[in-house]
């Protein structure tokens, strides 16, 4: 065979075995549910929780997979699966298992009618039939319940889920079962009082069972004391990633934390109206506070610049609704600037800013919080923002994801918090 014809042939090979290996990750992220992408949750008007995840596949099919939904207005369910191995068999077993517990609970909220104790029996019995002989599987099953202060759960030889309360101690959550295999039928849930618990933490082995740069050390030996210093999910990759020489495995896990406004302190909160004036105004207003109380360089140079794009998100897509299409076109037509003004003459919507400061265990935070008026968005296209961030399209958000500790929308999307350490 002529040596240009084979190298054709192999381009063409690789180039469909990347079509496939995309189609496979894109399915994958369709089967792992998550209602909390880049959300915050109200707990109370003096508390909301901040619910962030890692998932990092080893390869293209996963062995881990993970859920989080919401069950009602107080109750947050998390699901993570640790299938035996790698590779192929691995994975099947692990979408499989998170695609049949997504049903369940879909049934469940749909009538009304949320039992732990049964999605674990029928997702259990479930996947006993499509088992091998020696297959097992890690599995956390965990609910949240907000109202009750109480956390149930079903562990499956899974690591110690990790929490911190209002002393900073940490609490460490034990498998109550044992890997749940083909034979397996009992199996335990248990509760726990979580009404001084600030902090949550849920993951595979992968995180604790990676090697570290320091010899004959794996993660294990350094993940409680990160948690407990962390005060954002951003914050604990960060440690991670630090420590850890190259990923061995898939990594997953789920950073929960509670931030209590009533032990805060404000430091300022103002209303601007609508129009491109008060947004230079807000950002002047927002730069000279940070500068006046922020002691870290690096946060005063990335924290009115998170401003900056959410504010102008807040003014543009909020309170005139001009999405990302509107503005290609109005550009594209030299139009934009045009537009803003004559629909800013027909507009009372307001932006509210408020600021506050938490002071943690090891370091000091400033969060910020825009509201606009408008109608809001579904958070969820962020997932595509995200994964390529060269796009035009939510630039925006990108930059402030980058630049802060944390960001978060609420469920309807005209509220974004975002969190910068000021010092340490």
């Amino acid at each position: 065979m002529p040596l240009k014809k084979r190298i054709r042939e192999l381009e063409t090979k690789q180039e469909y075995s990347k079509y496939q290996e995309k189609l496979g990750l894109e399915k994958e992220l369709l089967i792992l549910r998550n209602d909390f992408y880049y959300q915050m949750t109200s707990i109370s008007k003096e508390s909301i929780s901040l619910i962030d995840f890692l998932y990092r596949p080893l390869d293209i099919m996963s062995g881990d997979a993970y859920t989080a939904r919401k069950i009602d207005e107080y109750r947050t369910f998390y699901f993570i699966i640790d299938g035996m191995g790698k590779g192929l068999s691995a994975s099947l077993t692990a979408m499989t298992m998170a695609s049949f517990t997504n049903h369940i609970i879909d049934k469940m909220i749909e009538h009304d009618h949320f039992d732990l104790y049964l999605l674990v029996f029928e997702t259990l019995h479930y996947i006993q039939k499509i088992l091998l002989e020696e297959e097992a599987l890690s599995m956390d099953y965990i609910i949240i319940d907000d109202e009750n202060l109480t956390i149930d759960y079903a562990k499956f030889a899974m690591p110690v889920s990790l929490m911190q309360n209002s002393k900073g101690e940490v609490i460490r959550l034990k498998s109550n079962n044992p890997p749940m295999s083909k034979y397996y039928d009992d199996f335990k849930v248990s509760s726990y009082d979580i009404s001084d618990i600030d902090k949550f933490l849920f993951y595979s082995d992968g995180i604790v069972e990676n090697s570290t740069i320091y010899k004959n050390k794996t993660y294990a030996d350094f993940i409680e004391e990160d948690f407990r210093f962390s005060f954002t999910r951003k914050e604990l990759v960060g440690n991670i990633f630090s420590k850890i020489t190259t990923q061995e495995d898939d990594l997953t896990l789920a950073f929960i934390t509670k931030l209590k406004f009533d032990k805060s302190t404000h430091i300022a909160s103002k209303t601007f109206e609508t129009s491109l004036e008060e947004v230079d105004r807000a950002n002047e207003w927002y730069t000279e506070l940070i500068h006046n109380f922020c002691t870290n360089q690096e946060v005063k140079s990335a924290a009115p610049i998170v401003f900056s794009e959410l504010f102008m998100n807040a003014y543009e897509h909020g309170n005139l609704g001009i999405n990302a299409n509107i503005k290609h076109k109005l550009i594209e037509d030299d139009i934009y600037f045009q537009t803003l003004s004559e629909k800013e003459q027909n507009c009372s919507k307001k932006i509210t800013v408020t600021i506050e400061k938490l002071q943690n265990e090891k370091s000091t935070s400033v969060v910020t919080k825009v509201v606009d008026e408008g109608d809001g968005f579904n958070t969820h296209i962020l997932s595509d923002i995200f994964r390529n961030s060269k796009t035009f399209n939510g630039r925006g958000v990108f930059v402030s994801r980058r630049n802060s500790m944390g960001m978060y929308y609420n469920t309807k999307g005209n509220t974004v918090l975002f969190i910068n350490k000021t010092s340490t």
